[in-house]
């Protein structure tokens, strides 16, 4: 990673469409249960980045793409980093749900 990367923005549009390409991939909302009740994208698991421990018990493989987001990107960011902590190795943060162009549910 060189110093411009750092102000690069992720497109969540393109970065959905390549998680829905990779099959056994994980999309995974840490927002709070009731910001994800409000809406969330299509397939999305929430675990909220406070309970991230948690999601050992839902991907138990650790090379499982994961694609993170939250409602801007930072939590998703934080979430990134204590997932590869625990040991997850393909765990990529694609910002907030707030640039999401696409349908949500409830």
């Amino acid at each position: 990673m060189n110093f411009m990367d750092l102000f690069k923005q992720v497109d969540i549009n393109k970065e959905i469409k390549e998680y829905k390409g990779l099959s056994g991939a994980v999309l995974l909302d840490v927002r709070t249960p009731s910001e994800y009740s409000e809406g969330h994208i299509e397939g999305s698991v929430n675990i909220p980045v406070q309970t991230i421990r948690n999601a050992e018990d839902v991907i138990e493989n650790k090379e499982t793409p994961i694609y993170v987001y939250c409602y801007s990107g930072s939590r998703s960011s934080q979430a990134k980093a204590m997932l590869s902590r625990m040991g997850y190795k393909n765990v990529k943060n694609i910002g907030g749900i707030s640039a999401y162009s696409g349908k949500v549910v409830k």
